[in-house]
């Protein structure tokens, strides 16, 4: 039976009594289920264990790159290559020559090529796995009376379960009995504050996932505490289950390069059959017959090879490559190669708020204390900042009320300051933490007041009383006045005859309900009604502003009250104030949204965490404005798709929301044609990150579920980064299309002049196979590796992110190609004339056969060269450029050339590549024609500048 075949109601077993939920499951909370139930509901229910689908194997991801049309032509191209050459080798007509090197040579392209996209795509995904790491091994259950150990996916609903501190949670459940229970629930809802839990709560239906606090959740930390629990869900039904399903469900699309470089395939070996047909039926027209027909097919089956850019592919994998070593110098590293490019595309980044936007630090921003407000001001945990009031820096001399609250904030604190490697950094709680570097800022050291009031008792933080308590016992210190002892100064005023001290903290209507008192000064004086509603009112603006609000309270002790008389002994308390804290934004974030909004992209916060906080957070950023439209979990619950869809480009600010809502947030997004990535670090990001455009995890807090769901990992979990990465890959893309303008421009070039051979009347294929793809490989290859590094415009990122739906083709790019191709034919088809009359004037017919298509050859591959040189810039002229800004495309120039010479003038390669010797006259003219091309880009360039447009 389907393990979905739970009792009615099993969504909501955080509303229900702990006796109705028992019921429902037919278990008893004392002595758990019988061994006869247990093997009844494994065989309804099935293992307590997450179910994988099967993908695709690595025999088939191979296979599918053979189904390219590109590759499906020249493997027929090699097909028939090596059929003609054993017809020649059985004739005799090719003796002397290396049998069949056409066809071995453009198998080995295919299989290079085939091997390259194999290798990016055959990376396993390996989220599942990752996600059943989080289930633990072995569970503590009741089982007929009995309390036993047995393996996790044994687990069935209605076992009883018994936690403690350091257990991970092996199934979802609902709290029996708790003591102080406190679950880091990070890898579900993202925010890194454990929860503290209850069980004899009951709670509303529609109560958000990181609300539910009488329920616990499979693959989440018991960090305190204990708990009796009765499980509810296992497998795929519980919270960490449905994340798995959602994270198989998502199918992943082809990037916006892998589209367009299959729409160019397209249209290539469309074209070039279409070329193929017009030569094939033009030859036999003119010759009247089929008696040509060998030399058409060869004809066709060079100008096959001339029209697949063999490079190119090679020549992307490269550049992507080179493009993640700088973006990993940048601290974002790319997991998936085609990312690379992505990121260019991007119009859309949902960022997650903690540690991404923020520091992931809680720092105190605002005191209240003696009906005064001062501003706080500093960096992480560096106890080194100013205080303010009213925009003002003060002293502590002005203000010995500061001094006053700091002591509390030291002393009833459990957490440790201390420096590490430079950095100053916490153990312990980090609220705890921003109170000790609150006091550091104001001269008091947590050291130093160990000794001065050293802890004597405590009344310890539950979540039920909400509120902790320290005793310390008042130690005198020297005064620096001779022999003279003293209490420090800063208590000096709390006491009168006691001998100890008790601070408290925590909420502060709480405290403020327990307080008679108020410090106001330099004294106590009874507090009024009139005080009271002040601080409240302070209290909730604070609140408003997204701020986590403590109160603090003393109270001056004549003996150490006894264990258990918490609530006697937290009365008539002397109230000192307000502190205000904040996960701060990071400093350098609010420039990257800036440049966001520059460059035509949005970003959106999306967060667990309470819609008062992400509003101020993402206000303070300028990721909305005060009075834009905020959504939270549960009016998102409430939606349908199509008014999501209809929302969400006015929505930046997505507070308390659950897993499947990020990938619901990410899936509208799309539906409206946004390109979209999306943070995250938790479990519960996973689904979401695999669904959008480019899935970006963090590297510091990240869980190992998020980073292999995502395409990148950011190594500093810095939003600011993405924003790098994404110029990034806006610099890569414009290289990409210039490079295929550079490839594809002397591709055009190549079939046109191959074409016009027998149609002009001249005798045999101008190229063979062989020659055509050392163009295509290295005479194009190179320069355009070369072109691949071009440092990036001032204007990158001042400009919107161009359509990831527009074509290859698109902005000038076709037209750009078909005419620098007609050009390069037109230059070479009068070379390829003038070099064929002049080889039957000087040369015997043998030689002459041989001469005028190494011109042609030698002349292609150098005009590419000039090509490349002048493709460097849009609008620039060559000379107004710094030849030494990519000292690699002058490089690539020079060895090029070199290398191309060597192939008519080296003996081995020349009788290996069917070339043939050529004089300096013969040389000299094949550059002059050569050197045409640049002349003519250069002079388009002129011709752009004074009519007043711009190149593509």
């Amino acid at each position: 039976m389907s393990a979905n075949s739970l009792p009615e109601g099993a969504a909501v077993w955080h509303s229900l009594e702990v006796d109705k939920a028992l019921d429902l499951l037919d278990s008893n909370a004392d002595s758990g289920l019988t061994p006869d139930d247990v093997q009844q509901r494994l065989q309804k229910y099935g293992a307590n264990e997450l179910e994988e689908q099967a993908g695709r194997s690595a025999w088939e991801i191979l296979l599918d790159q053979f189904k390219n049309i590109m590759l499906l032509m020249l493997i027929g191209v090699a097909l028939i290559s090596g059929v003609l050459d054993l017809i020649a080798l059985q004739s005799g007509t090719k003796s002397g020559e290396v049998p069949f090197k056409d066809t071995i040579a453009i198998l080995a392209i295919v299989i290079l090529n085939g091997i390259l996209g194999y290798v990016q795509e055959s990376r396993a995904e390996k989220a599942l796995a990752a996600l059943k790491k989080l289930t633990s091994p072995l569970v503590r259950v009741m089982r007929d009376g009995r309390l036993v150990e047995v393996a996790a996916k044994e687990l069935v609903p209605g076992d009883v379960m018994l936690l403690e501190a350091g257990m991970q949670i092996a199934a979802d459940g609902r709290l029996i009995e708790q003591s102080n229970l406190q679950v880091r629930e990070s890898a579900l809802t993202g925010e890194a504050e454990a929860v503290n839990k209850q069980a004899t709560i009951n709670l509303p239906e529609e109560t958000d996932l990181g609300d539910r606090i009488n329920l616990v959740f499979q693959g989440t930390e018991v960090v305190q505490g204990r708990a009796k629990v009765l499980v509810t869900n296992t497998a795929m039904t519980t919270e960490l289950g449905k994340i798995a399903a959602m994270l198989q469900s998502v199918e992943s699309e082809p990037t916006p390069l892998q589209q367009r470089m299959t729409q160019l395939g397209n249209v290539l070996v469309t074209g070039s059959l279409i070329l193929v047909a017009i030569v094939v039926i033009g030859g036999v027209i003119q010759a009247r017959g089929f008696s040509n027909i060998q030399e058409l097919l060869e004809v066709s089956l060079s100008m096959a090879v001339a029209v697949v850019p063999e490079g190119l592919p090679a020549v992307i994998t490269v550049t992507l490559a080179l493009g993640t070593q700088r973006m990993v110098r940048q601290n974002a590293l790319i997991r998936k190669l085609p990312a690379v490019e992505t990121l260019g595309s991007v119009t859309t980044i949902c960022s997650d708020k903690t540690g991404t936007l923020t520091q992931n630090k809680m720092v105190v921003q605002s005191l209240f204390t003696n009906n005064k407000t001062f501003g706080v001001t500093g960096e992480g945990y560096a106890p080194t900042g100013d205080f303010l009031l009213d925009a003002r820096k003060i002293s502590l001399e002005e203000s010995p009320e500061i001094s006053a609250l700091s002591v509390a904030c030291a002393v009833c604190n459990d957490s440790v300051l201390q420096k590490e490697k430079g950095e100053w950094a916490i153990l312990g709680d980090p609220t705890e933490g921003a109170l000790v570097t609150l006091a550091g800022k104001a001269g008091i050291e947590k050291e130093q007041w160990n000794s001065k009031l050293p802890r004597v008792g405590e009344f310890p933080f539950s979540s039920e009383r909400k509120r902790m308590s320290v005793i310390s016992q008042v130690q005198e210190v020297a005064t620096g006045e001779g022999s003279l002892n003293a209490v420090d100064p800063a208590i000096a005023n709390f006491l009168q005859s006691e001998s100890y001290l008790m601070f408290t903290k925590g909420s502060p209507e709480l405290i403020l309900g327990r307080s008679t008192q108020i410090y106001l000064g330099d004294r106590s004086t009874p507090l009024n009604e009139e005080q009271r509603q002040k601080i409240l009112a302070e209290n909730d603006n604070m609140a408003s502003k997204g701020l986590r609000v403590l109160g603090f309270a003393y109270k001056p002790l004549a003996e150490i009250p006894p264990e258990g008389s918490d609530e006697t002994s937290e009365q008539d308390l002397v109230w000192l104030g307000l502190v205000g804290m904040l996960d701060a934004p990071r400093p350098e974030v609010r420039a990257a949204v800036q440049e966001c909004r520059e460059a035509g992209i949005r970003p959106v916060m999306i967060t667990g965490d309470h819609q008062l906080t992400a509003r101020a957070i993402a206000t303070d950023l300028g990721i909305a404005k005060e009075d834009d439209r905020l959504l939270t979990g549960q009016e998102l619950q409430r939606m349908s798709d199509q008014e999501l869809e209809q929302n969400v480009d006015l929505v930046s600010i997505y507070a308390r929301v659950a897993p499947e809502h990020k990938l619901r947030i990410v899936q509208a997004l799309q539906r409206r044609g946004r390109f979209v990535a999306m943070t995250g670090d938790g479990v519960n990001d996973a689904p979401a990150l695999k669904q959008a455009d480019i899935g970006i995890a963090m590297g510091i807090t990240g869980t190992d579920v998020s980073k292999e769901a995502s395409d990148m990992v950011l190594l500093d979990d810095n939003f600011a980064t993405i924003v790098t990465a994404t110029k990034e890959g806006r610099v890569v893309y414009t290289n990409i299309r210039r490079f295929i303008k550079y490839i594809l421009g002397s591709n055009i070039g190549e079939v046109l002049t191959i074409a016009a051979a027998p149609l002009i009347g001249l005798g045999g294929v101008p190229l063979t196979p062989l020659q055509i793809l050392w163009m295509n490989l290295v005479t194009d290859g190179l320069p355009a590796l070369a072109l691949a590094v071009e440092p990036p415009e001032p204007d990158v990122m001042k400009r919107p992110p161009f359509s990831p739906r527009e074509s290859i083709f698109a902005r000038g790019l076709g037209s750009y190609m078909i005419r620098i191709g007609i050009i390069f034919a037109i230059i070479t088809i009068a070379l390829m004339w003038w070099a064929y009359q002049h080889s039957n004037a000087v040369y015997s017919e043998e030689l002459s056969k041989e001469r005028w298509k190494t011109m042609v050859f030698t002349t292609l591959c150098i005009a590419q060269m000039g090509h490349a040189i002048a493709i460097r810039s849009n609008n620039r002229l060559t000379i107004e450029m710094n030849p030494f800004s990519n000292i690699f495309v002058l490089g690539a120039v020079v060895v090029t050339t070199i290398l191309q010479l060597m192939l008519v003038y080296v003996p081995p390669l020349r009788d290996f590549f069917g070339t043939h010797y050529l004089n300096l006259q013969e040389l000299g003219v094949c550059i002059g024609f050569s050197a045409l091309m640049f002349v003519w880009i250069e002079l388009e360039k002129i011709f752009l500048r004074v009519m007043g447009k711009k190149a593509v």
